[in-house]
């Protein structure tokens, strides 16, 4: 099995990118021989900006162009995908927003139209989403932010494209915690990432 986990913080000394190393450090240490993929949109510089270009391809007028086709094999590759990324005013960065954006594309993560009836083209993706926030989680839970981020992203981001997510976890305080709880976390996400599907259905998480 291979996993693909997408980190997006400019920073490569920060929180984020050692959760997503020791994402990477559990997989390897579930010994079961699985594979990873680290992918760095910031180092890699990655364009988020939804252009003309994406809009054509929305329409269905032209092809991915190359670097989104590039996430897209990226994607295809991976039988599991975890984000990695800080909270930012309660939800992912505009770097990973924009990824979603042109990558996850009319044609390739979903079909409609017109005449075309929605079809969701990802069924056999798991996701596993970890947001790093400063906030404790009483702050999440009485302004009802973690319930909005899960109606936002979980369900209006990957249950419409029909992948899975198999766990969405918010690592809290980052800013008070031990550094240590949140990376000890994130490896046993990593250990478990292609376990038991949890809320996946069976056939979608083949």
């Amino acid at each position: 099995m291979h996993a693909l986990i997408v980190v997006a913080h400019p920073d490569p000394k920060s929180l984020s990118h050692s959760v997503a190393a020791h994402v990477a450090d559990g997989v390897s240490l579930s010994g079961a021989g699985h594979s990873v993929e680290i992918a760095d949109l910031a180092a890699e510089g990655f364009d988020p900006r939804f252009t003309m270009a994406d809009l054509a391809l929305h329409r269905r007028e032209v092809p991915a162009s190359a670097d989104v086709a590039a996430e897209q094999a990226r994607i295809d590759r991976a039988d599991a995908l975890v984000l990695v990324f800080p909270v930012y005013w309660w939800s992912m960065p505009g770097l990973l927003k924009g990824w979603i954006d042109r990558v996850f594309s009319n044609g390739w993560a979903y079909e409609e139209g017109p005449d075309i009836k929605p079809v969701k083209r990802l069924r056999h993706l798991r996701v596993h989403l970890v947001g790093i926030g400063g906030a404790n989680a009483q702050t999440y839970a009485r302004h009802g932010y973690s319930s909005a981020m899960k109606t936002q992203i979980d369900h209006g981001i990957f249950d419409y494209c029909g992948a899975c997510v198999a766990t969405s976890t918010l690592l809290l305080p980052s800013e008070t915690l031990d550094a240590q709880f949140h990376l000890d976390a994130a490896v046993a996400i990593g250990r478990n990432l292609f376990d038991a599907p949890g809320g996946c259905k069976a056939s979608e998480a083949a």
